[in-house]
């Protein structure tokens, strides 16, 4: 059966993720095997595929498709890696690194939509993938060392736990706030402690918890 969206995916790719600079092709394919519209409630479907950022209830939203792919290229996520995801949101970002062959344990504070997103991924069929409601500021330690690890949510700062949970060698990417904006940050563990780098400017809703902001 033909995809009615194929298309929208194919210009969003183009004009959205190409044409600002996105060029892993790893990443572009998956953008363009995903499907967007199944992420967003249903009234929205038609505007799934624009260049914005949608609600998606309990004043959340699924992130612009550009920045979900910045994201993902920053956090270099190869077959076989286990992935930390803070926010699962609609479950989009889940899916993007799932489909880049790694484990992704996805941590939401939200009960409702982690069951939104639980029923949307098992019926597209991602078996890779485990999800748990709790404070995402103390990331999921049980299944660390995580070779990425991506935040969907704008911290104060870049919270212990996650660099304590990060394996040597991997990255974390996580918007943290500077001065009124928030700064995409991408943190890397070496041998000899942790390499900091700022990115462009970026909007996430907060980030909620002990090493978090305190309250929404």
């Amino acid at each position: 059966m033909s995809d009615p969206y194929a298309l929208e995916r194919e210009k969003m790719v183009v004009h959205q993720l190409q044409s600002r600079g996105i060029r892993d092709q790893r990443v572009l394919d998956v953008f363009r095997r995903v499907p967007r519209h199944e992420f967003v409630p249903p009234e929205l479907a038609a505007k799934a595929y624009t260049d914005n950022p949608l609600p998606i209830g309990d004043r959340q939203t699924i992130s612009q498709p550009f920045m979900v792919a910045v994201m993902t290229e920053l956090a270099e996520v190869q077959p076989g890696h286990r992935v930390l995801e803070l926010g699962t949101g609609s479950g989009y970002q889940t899916a993007i690194l799932a489909e880049l062959g790694a484990t992704v344990y996805s941590v939401e504070r939200i009960p409702d939509l982690l069951r939104s997103a639980a029923e949307r991924l098992a019926r597209l069929g991602y078996e890779n993938v485990h999800l748990i409601v709790a404070n995402g500021t103390l990331g999921w330690p049980e299944h660390a060392p995580y070779d990425a690890i991506v935040v969907t949510a704008g911290a104060p700062d870049v919270p212990k736990p996650l660099l304590d949970q990060l394996a040597v060698g991997g990255r974390l990417v996580i918007p943290v706030e500077e001065e009124y904006a928030q700064v995409l940050t991408v943190v890397r563990r070496t041998e000899e402690g942790f390499e900091q780098h700022r990115g462009e400017r970026c909007t996430f809703v907060p980030l909620i918890g002990e090493h978090g902001w305190k309250n929404s």
